[in-house]
């Protein structure tokens, strides 16, 4: 009987293990016990990384809740009580001095007058500056680039060259101590920063829902208020918050165009309330007054810090 012999399968060691080049076999890779030798360092240095972020935001913190805590916690004091014991809690919560606030340097006309300029100049910016920023941002036209150059220049100029020459044509046009006229310096003072916000914004929103807008027979007029101006409510919310903050505690404009006691905003006031202590010195009214000016940008901020956040990493996240 004729027999055949069975073709080996190929190299083997000893120990029945396939060889290095045997095929179907895939190689051991050499590097994983590097990579595991590296991930502890990195680990580490990423965990050093982590702590040194967060203790500075920590710092951060600290130093600012802490002033503000301070002219909270002083503002219930009395003098006496700011002086002998700064660091201790109030006894008792002694709205005295917040009264005193109030009513001794007209706080209240002041907040109003602050609440009438603020609200105007803030909603005219915002209409004016999107309005612009949309056209800059969709559309193509001869001067678009230089417009916007222009824009982002004003942010560069400083406004205390513009104030004799600004006071000037005030004087001329007739807005000298009125509350329009402060109204529309706001406006003015508060543009190149809105439409460079919002030109970078509008950028990032889809322009395929405005062009089925335009193919569904809306204007550009009912395209940009019904449909592109929602889905820029989180840039708006918060280029709003920035002005808010920046035409609330404005006092040099409103100092040199304004010297009307009784169109004074709230800034003005304050300093009027410090000026009329004299020598009685009454510092927990002064804190009062300090704390009264505060609030409302604290609420606002407080309301609206989630808006703010999603608007300022809109565009990043496109």
């Amino acid at each position: 009987m004729k027999t055949t012999d069975t073709p080996p399968s190929g190299p083997s060691d000893a120990s029945g293990a396939a060889g290095p080049d045997t095929p179907g076999v895939p190689k051991q890779r050499t590097d994983g016990v590097r990579r595991s030798a590296a991930a502890p360092g990195k680990k580490a240095e990423g965990q050093v990384l982590n702590v040194f972020s967060h203790g500075m935001l920590i710092l951060w913190a600290f130093m600012v809740i802490l002033p503000l805590f301070w002219a909270v916690m002083s503002s219930f004091k009395t003098d006496t009580a700011i002086f002998n014991s700064p660091w201790e809690l109030p006894d008792s919560l002694d709205f005295s001095s917040w009264g005193r606030a109030w009513n001794q340097a007209n706080m209240s006309e002041y907040f109003l007058n602050t609440i009438l300029v603020v609200g105007g100049s803030l909603v005219g910016t915002l209409v004016f500056g999107s309005m612009a920023a949309y056209v800059l941002a969709r559309f193509e036209f001869p001067g678009n680039r230089f417009i916007y150059f222009l824009f982002v220049g004003g942010m560069s100029f400083p406004v205390m060259l513009a104030l004799v020459p600004l006071f000037y044509v005030m004087d001329n046009m007739g807005l000298l101590n009125t509350i329009h006229g402060l109204i529309l310096v706001y406006i003015a003072y508060s543009l190149p920063f809105t439409v460079f916000f919002l030109t970078s914004f509008f950028r990032t929103l889809p322009t395929s829902i405005a062009e089925a807008s335009i193919i569904d027979g809306a204007s550009h007029t009912r395209t940009f208020f019904q449909v592109m101006l929602p889905m820029a409510k989180p840039g708006l919310i918060s280029v709003g918050i920035f002005n808010f903050l920046g035409q609330w505690n404005q006092y040099m404009l409103p100092t040199v165009l304004n010297t009307d006691p009784d169109k004074r905003v709230l800034a003005q006031g304050l300093v009027e309330l410090a000026a009329s202590q004299g020598y009685k010195s009454d510092y927990s009214g002064l804190f009062a007054g300090l704390v009264i000016a505060m609030l409302p940008v604290l609420a606002a901020y407080i309301i609206f810090q989630r808006q703010v956040v999603s608007g300022m990493t809109a565009g990043a996240l496109k």
